[in-house]
């Protein structure tokens, strides 16, 4: 009686809503299995713990910058005036059962969500993962990157402490550098003259609401397209653009899911308890007349400062008016860089002419000018993050701090350079490693001699799925023409700069006698 009625009840919820035609189109959709796939699990996966461990920290934590006299148990900061933000934060931390884990468990997530978006992104760019039909894919999950930065930024200014206090400062002072409409910007999101009252609700508002309404759609779009478009999967036998070799979604793949979500859940839940973030006791609550010595933000923020730190103070004096440049112009080049990063998929696609769609991934090393920019833009990257803590580099290494700002000046022009021309000789280089291989076959070590004298080595023949992966992926002709931009981009992506023509079955037959393949060779 039961089952049938739950029969009945499954029977009405299909037949209005398609529950079970839903179910049997998708439950059954194969996935390929690749350990860099995982990545963008790990994304997911985190945001679900930023969203569960921040839901908890809601029920305590007071979004106000009114002052109140601290009186908790932490007793070096009693009897201090403090913001009910920051008095808050300490009562999570102290006074609240498990509040500091779970306070550590969502700042530590905020930053592995943020670095697994980053590399899930290298993932997709160094493969090629981008092409049609992703790059509305790409746009959407480079916006959650963009928003997750943001938000973090956000959430950890939110306890109003002396470090994420000085973060506020700094980015007043980027606002206040943009012309005509930065200080009507600066008043109407502090409320009035620096720190104001208003920044932190403000600031909360972003960071619970706004912000993460946005991201949660960005990612359920990006799944429905990452649904709705067949899984990329590397090249391999039986593997084509039209297929998808895998596991189906229901069991297997769910199941390992589901261990992974809690395998990562546990993870950040072990890192949280084993080392200490954000300690706010230990810099105490933010004055406007303090700085905090060593003041970092988080890693993935330090490009923004690094830029600033060590651009020169520029400023134009004009009609009365003061335009600082050594603030505005990396202000500018920070968004700039993102909207490259953003626009790359459309770039590539307009210099190859290619409309076709792409399922199966590009290894790096035959794309080398895509991966020789990768490389470039993480080094210069780097460089920046290193500039964004020249101080801490100079106090501990005992260096100059102008000699660190001049370094990482220089560096900013001159690595990005140098890490794409070695990186693309190096994919180059794996090219014709790999030419080789598939024309000669493996080195045994072995030494046999021909009949008129002659030693060679024995070479085995590469296995079958072993060649296949080494002659899977095209190689373009550049665009024919003259000196149009188009065309000069396309003979540095695929002229011979860019690419070593790999070996066709013909060169690979008239070359296998000679190597005493077989058991000839033996």
């Amino acid at each position: 009686m039961a089952g049938r009625r739950g029969e009945r009840v499954a029977d009405w919820a299909d037949g209005r809503v398609g529950i079970y035609r839903l179910a049997k189109s998708n439950m059954r959709k194969i996935f390929p299995d690749h350990w860099s796939f995982m990545l963008g699990e790990i994304c997911l996966y985190s945001f679900v713990v930023i969203i569960l461990t921040g839901v908890w920290l809601t029920l305590f934590f007071k979004p106000s910058m009114a002052e109140v006299v601290y009186d908790g148990s932490y007793v070096p900061l009693n009897g201090q005036r403090v913001s009910e933000a920051f008095d808050s934060t300490m009562y999570i931390s102290f006074e609240v059962r498990g509040g500091l884990l779970i306070r550590q468990i969502h700042h530590w997530a905020a930053l592995v969500f943020v670095a697994a978006m980053f590399v899930h992104m290298m993932r997709v760019f160094f493969t090629g993962a981008f092409r049609k039909p992703r790059e509305v894919n790409w746009l959407f999950g480079f916006g959650l990157l963009f928003l997750g930065m943001l938000d973090g930024f956000f959430g950890y200014s939110l306890p109003d402490d002396l470090l994420s206090g000085t973060g506020i400062r700094f980015i007043e002072g980027v606002i206040l550098s943009v012309p005509v409409i930065g200080t009507y910007v600066q008043m109407f999101l502090f409320g009035g003259e620096f720190p104001g009252t208003d920044i932190i609700p403000r600031f909360y508002s972003l960071h619970v609401l706004l912000v993460p309404g946005v991201m949660l759609g960005l990612l359920v779009a990006h799944l429905i397209l990452v649904f709705f478009h067949k899984h990329t999967q590397f090249a391999g036998p039986g593997r084509t653009e039209k297929n998808v070799v895998g596991m189906p979604l229901l069991p297997v793949y769910l199941a390992k899911a589901g261990g992974f979500f809690f395998l990562t859940f546990g993870v950040l839940a072990a890192v949280a308890a084993l080392a200490s973030i954000n300690p706010i006791w230990a810099f105490g609550p933010y004055r406007p007349d303090q700085v905090s010595t060593g003041a970092q933000p988080d890693w993935y923020m330090g490009f923004a400062e690094g830029l600033i730190r060590v651009m020169p103070g520029w400023e134009i004096h004009a009609w009365g008016h003061t335009l600082a440049l050594g603030v505005l112009i990396p202000f500018l080049l920070f968004p700039t860089v993102l909207g490259l990063i953003a626009a790359y998929p459309f770039v590539e696609g307009w210099i190859t002419r290619d409309r076709r769609e792409h399922h199966l991934l590009d290894r790096p090393r035959n794309a080398p000018v895509r991966t020789a920019l990768g490389a470039a833009w993480i080094a210069l990257y780097l460089v920046t993050l290193v500039g964004g803590g020249n101080d801490l580099f100079a106090t501990h290494f005992h260096l100059s701090l102008n000699a660190m700002t001049w370094t990482v000046r220089i560096g900013f022009f001159v690595v990005p350079v140098v890490v794409f021309e070695i990186t693309r000789r190096w994919c180059l280089g794996l090219q014709r490693r790999d030419r080789d291989l598939v024309l000669h076959g493996r080195e045994t070590g072995r030494i046999r001699k021909l009949p008129h004298g002659e030693y060679v080595e024995v070479h085995e023949p590469l296995p079958a799925e072993r060649l296949h992966t080494l002659t899977a992926h095209e190689q373009p002709e550049p665009l024919a023409g003259g000196g149009s931009l188009r065309a000069r981009l396309s003979r540095a992506y695929f002229g011979g700069g860019g690419q070593i023509r790999k070996a066709t079955r013909g060169e690979r037959e008239r070359l296998t006698a000679g190597h005493g393949h077989g058991r000839g060779g033996e």
